[in-house]
């Protein structure tokens, strides 16, 4: 339960139709199973304990007392076991039978949640049977000794972690306009359960997951879904147990359809929790539903979720390249509008053959086609200075002339060294001074040129930089249009490899190929033997480690110790904890101390999820201190 993970379970076992006593048993190994494995949350199928297929089984006395008694049994079983768990059963109630869901922890029966939602078409016919659920709870006498609430509009609230909030649906529940769990999310359900017998027709399942995803991510919740499976399969339906956890639209756990298998995961109820605080239109309600409190044991959850290493690239190939072309459309859609806004038919951007002035070249190729502007009137500059290598301006010239664009050089070595002279700096100390002034005379270059032109200065930073403030105030940092602002380093490099995928162009692609294969550099200082000197992540950290943190901190709110529990899980081999540890610490310093930057960037597409603009992404105070975020990480031992 450390950090809000909480670990559940899908659990479809093997039963006979209408042998509760033998059910009971399998449904007692299941349990213990998912119990050793660290579940904490428990779900069964709709009515396991005699099958949902019994049919008019269903209005014999003896099924329902032995029902009754095998619940007994089962939650027996579960005395000295720290878990919560839900099993389906039949349950008959002032003359009326209904299909209910009851909650066990600890040996005890805490309530009955009954199916709302009674299907009588196709296949089915409930209505035969069972009554709709009522909303409000009332009191049922379970045995002369146990007395619990039945109702939907019951909530099981775990007293060691507020966070954990259970709400209960089954089956046909979710498949309707109005499902229940809409209700119980927003009077406070962290997670959905549903108690499920599905059957199985072609596509079906497709549809299932849908409902599932979409569900979980419509309440900003974790879903649960287990289903009936072999065993339950007579007459004329087939069941295939196909069990899912979901978590925010995430598909975390699927059950292989026939197998009758059980799966696990983690959800993350901290992140639940703080997604609705985030969202403004998630608006909480009070009606009248009554909280039955759980305990569990504030244990450690092992993970065992899959944790990306880079969270804003699809891992898919087929989702990463639709991704792909998307962003780049959009960056070139925004390009567009501000070109044709301003009546500007000149663009100038500044090539030093890095990644991030080729994706914005690449871009602004793309806007000037969209526009059907001829490529020569994007002004493509070089301008070489002290670290200027052979291997990045002949990349940089051969890329300008391959894609059409005006080549113009302007060498910013004599105007910085009379610079220097200028202010009284000595060119062989090589500071902050020497580095800044070749980024700012770039810009003025830049800037100057879009003014003799008519033109407009497109932007190449990218968002982790600006993240890092990995910015030339008044240098790189400033544009008229940045194009790059909201997309991560670890994705600009798919986009240059996608576009070099696609482009058709065999000569154009060996060039993008190798500024893909040349160091990450602002090339500042003066080279090593004709080689880069000043290799960015040497000093600031891996890109694909601050991209990762700050996936992390401004997409899910995630404090220092938590980040660093998921970089440990997600880089596992690759690095060891304390260089994990030495580069998040670095990363809380910078972004806080570099935020005066952010607080006044210049326009750009917001492509992703996370964004620092001050206007459409990230509204923080530029003076804000890192205290609390760096003593926590202080505390760390790795």
């Amino acid at each position: 339960m450390k950090h809000g993970f909480v670990k559940v379970a899908a659990v479809t076992p093997k039963i006979v139709v209408a042998d509760t006593a033998y059910n009971a048993d399998m449904i007692c190994d299941c349990i213990a199973e998912a119990s050793a494995a660290g579940a904490k949350v428990i779900v069964l199928p709709e009515l396991c304990i005699t099958g949902y297929t019994c049919g008019d089984l269903f209005l014999q006395e003896k099924l329902l007392r032995e029902a009754k008694n095998a619940l007994l049994k089962i939650a027996g079983f579960t005395r000295f076991m720290d878990c919560l768990i839900f099993v389906g059963l039949p349950y008959a109630y002032h003359g009326k039978l209904y299909n209910v869901a009851a909650a066990i922890s600890e040996g005890k029966i805490l309530g009955f949640v009954p199916k709302t939602c009674i299907p009588n078409y196709n296949e089915f016919y409930e209505s035969r049977y069972f009554a709709a659920g009522m909303e409000d709870p009332v009191l049922v006498e379970f045995t002369e000794d146990i007395v619990v609430p039945m109702g939907a509009k019951l909530l099981f609230a775990c007293k060691e972690m507020p966070e954990l909030k259970v709400g209960v649906e089954i089956c046909e529940d979710l498949w309707t306009p109005q499902p229940p769990s809409i209700s119980h999310a927003l009077n406070g359900a962290t997670l959905i359960v549903n108690l499920s017998a599905s059957d199985e027709v072609t596509g079906k399942d497709i549809y299932r997951k849908e409902l599932v995803k979409g569900q979980s991510a419509r309440l900003l919740c974790g879903y649960v879904f287990a289903s009936a499976g072999e065993g339950e399969s007579t007459t004329d339906v087939v069941y295939s147990a196909h069990n899912l956890i979901a978590e925010d639209g995430h598909i975390l756990a699927e059950a292989k359809r026939f197998a009758n298998e059980t799966i696990y995961s983690e959800i993350d109820f901290c992140r639940m929790d703080a997604e609705r605080r985030r969202m403004s239109t998630f608006v909480a309600r009070y009606d009248g539903y009554t909280e039955v409190p759980f305990s569990l044991e504030r244990t450690a959850t092992v993970l065992t979720r899959k944790v990306e290493k880079m969270p804003f690239v699809p891992q898919d190939e087929q989702v990463r390249e639709k991704r792909c072309e998307e962003i780049l459309h959009m960056q070139a859609m925004g390009l567009k509008k501000r070109l044709e806004h301003t009546h500007c038919k000149n663009a100038v951007i500044g090539i030093s053959g890095g990644l991030d002035s080729t994706l914005a070249l690449l871009v602004t190729v793309k806007a000037f086609d969209l526009l059907g502007l001829p490529r020569e009137n994007i002004k493509a500059v070089t301008m070489p200075g002290f670290g200027t290598t052979d291997r990045t301006y002949e990349n940089a010239v051969n890329m300008i002339k391959c894609v059409g664009a005006e080549f113009s050089e302007v060498s910013i070595k004599e105007a910085v060294i009379l610079h220097f002279k200028d202010i009284g700096h000595d060119i062989n100390v090589h500071d902050v001074t020497y580095e800044n002034s070749q980024a700012r005379e770039r810009t003025q270059i830049l800037m100057d040129i879009a003014n003799r032109v008519n033109g407009m200065v497109v932007g190449t930073g990218d968002l982790s930089e600006l993240a890092l403030g990995w910015a030339t105030y008044n240098g790189d940092h400033m544009s008229m249009y940045a194009v790059n602002g909201s997309v991560p380093k670890t994705l600009v490099r798919h986009l240059v490899r996608y576009y070099a995928k696609e482009c058709g162009d065999e000569t154009l692609k060996a060039i993008l190929l190798d500024v893909l294969d040349t160091p990450v550099s602002p090339e500042l200082l003066p080279p090593t033997d004709g080689e880069i000197s000043q290799k960015t992540e040497d000093l600031v950290g891996p890109y694909e480690l601050h991209d990762f943190f700050l996936y992390y901190m401004l997409r899910m709110g995630y404090a220092p110790e938590k980040i660093y529990r998921l970089a440990k899980y997600a880089f596992e081999g690759a690095y060891d904890h304390e260089t994990l540890l030495k580069w998040l610490k670095n990363y809380y310093r910078r972004f806080f101390s570099q935020q005066f930057k952010r607080s006044c960037l210049p326009d750009g597409p917001k492509v992703g999820s996370v964004d620092v603009s001050p206007r459409g992404g990230l509204r923080m105070p530029s003076d804000a201190s890192a205290a609390i975020w760096l003593a926590e990480l202080e505390k760390i031992e790795c």
